[in-house]
């Protein structure tokens, strides 16, 4: 079972952004978390180690990130933290990874702005009802108005029956 971790760091590389020939979105890159504490003896705060991460969204999460995180920007990740082994020739070492959650600019170092991603379902015409079926007032609301006429028990809203093609899914 992997660990659940949340990095503060900086992205040290360009946001890789991919999608395979299934349709799948994914985005990585590197994140440089370098420790700091105050070092009463000098009276100023000094860097610690740096502990370098490989960062890795998939689905909604990898094309959000894609066009909003920049090498350079100061960001927060929260997600499953992997250890890997890897040896290539005489070098081998361990890489750490992280399957992303969750991930945003940390505001400690400056402001953002949120613009909210709406995802697109395809809906077939043929998956609602037709208007014999509903029956003129499920799908005319002047009809419905002047008739008194309510939509029968469970009819979709007009507004979907009229629209056919596509519907707006929020998540």
């Amino acid at each position: 079972m992997p660990d659940i971790i949340t990095l503060t760091g900086l992205v040290a590389t360009q946001p890789r952004v991919l999608t395979t020939g299934e349709g799948l979105a994914i985005t990585s890159f590197r994140l440089a978390s370098t420790q700091r504490r105050f070092d009463r003896a000098k009276q100023k705060w000094v860097d610690g180690d740096t502990n370098w991460y490989t960062i890795t969204a998939f689905r909604q999460l990898a094309a959000n990130a894609g066009v909003s995180v920049k090498k350079g920007e100061r960001v927060l990740v929260t997600g499953r933290l992997h250890f890997r082994e890897w040896e290539s020739g005489e070098r081998k070492g361990t890489t750490m990874e992280v399957e992303a959650d969750a991930l945003g600019h940390d505001l400690s170092w400056g402001t953002a702005s949120f613009s909210r991603s709406i995802a697109v379902a395809s809906v077939e015409p043929a998956d609602f009802p037709t208007e014999a079926e509903l029956g003129a007032t499920a799908t005319d609301p002047a009809a419905s108005a002047s008739s008194g006429g309510e939509p029968a028990a469970g009819a979709p809203e007009p507004s979907l029956v009229a629209s056919g093609a596509a519907m707006e899914v929020p998540f």
